[in-house]
């Protein structure tokens, strides 16, 4: 029997399909060090690993027993899929299953960061909030406004669709291709023309070499003072100091953020940011949503152990 590690635990059922069809051994502990991928390359047929584990280009070394990386997840930076492909290990993902659910979370950044709803809850627990102010805690308005989104994928088309839709918004987009959209919306020429019209940016590009720091300094100073910016991609998409000086400075009106450049560490000036929504990475987070991922890195496993070409295979 092929052996299989999963480097998390995943549904029940999936992992009952799993320990039926593989030998499987579930990784006790936190995110695989380089170290630990690389032994797990050597030891194991298949792995199911996610965000997080180490198997970049230095964990490919040595002898390599393992054929087939079944990533949980839609992003796969964290894997070198040039070197896997070099080693002979086929590279799957999980794309279309979170695509609502990330979408949702986008939302859910937007209008907590336009009305300020992190800093009301943060009020009424601490006792602080004495009741109906005139004045207290003035937000902006959501509806009719205008909406840039960077990186106009399966995500970036669902985030339009509720905008515009949902809040009767303008759509703008930045992608690195020309793309023709179900939802209206206007391509605009170049990234930093999306920023300046937008009153609200959502970034939902991809990661990767291609992506790094796409939102820069100059970025963030082509945005309306009133501008709110939202990342729902990668957190390396965005150089986070720059991002962190210009709400520092009023130079933006607020941000709404589920991932971060260096997860799971957040820098204590973005903490202690009152113009900053901060989620723990849950874009994906909804039981459904994570039962499938699952299933679909599974499928992709069992797909390769049969002999076939995993149908979400990347590399």
């Amino acid at each position: 029997m092929l052996k299989l590690l999963i480097t998390r635990p995943i549904a029940a059922p999936v992992l009952d399909q799993a320990r039926a069809a593989f030998d499987v051994t579930l990784h006790e502990g936190e995110e695989m060090s380089v170290t630990e991928a690389a032994a797990a390359l050597a030891t194991y047929d298949a792995i199911l690993p996610t965000l997080g584990d180490a198997f970049g280009a230095a964990a490919f070394i040595g002898d390599i027993r393992c054929k087939m990386i079944g990533n949980f997840g839609v992003g796969y930076n964290h894997i070198d899929v040039d070197a896997a492909a070099k080693a002979g290990v086929a590279v799957s993902n999980t794309p279309d299953v979170l695509t609502d659910a990330t979408a949702d979370i986008a939302l859910t950044l937007l209008l907590a960061t336009a009305r300020r709803a992190g800093e009301g809850e943060r009020m009424v627990r601490s006792g602080a909030w004495g009741g109906f102010d005139v004045k207290g805690l003035l937000g902006t308005h959501v509806t009719g406004k205008t909406l840039g989104v960077v990186g106009m994928g399966r995500i970036g088309q669902a985030i339009a669709a509720r905008c515009h839709y949902g809040f009767g918004m303008d759509v703008l987009f930045h992608n690195r291709s020309p793309k023709v959209t179900q939802v209206p919306a206007t391509q605009l020429a170049g990234l930093h023309e999306v920023m300046a019209a937008a009153d609200f940016v959502i970034v939902a590009t991809p990661g990767g070499a291609g992506t790094t720091k796409l939102i820069d300094t100059a970025a963030l100073a082509a945005m309306k003072p009133s501008g709110i910016f939202i990342n729902i991609s990668r957190g390396e998409v965005v150089d986070e100091t720059a991002l962190i000086d210009a709400l520092e400075a009023g130079q933006i009106a607020g941000a709404g953020l589920d991932v971060y450049e260096n997860e799971p560490h957040v820098p204590q000036r973005l903490i202690g940011l009152d113009n900053c929504v901060l989620l723990p990475h849950l874009g994906s987070a909804t039981a459904e949503t994570r039962q499938a991922m699952g299933q679909m890195a599974l499928d992709n496993i069992i797909a390769w152990a049969n002999g076939d070409v995993p149908p979400q295979k990347v590399n």
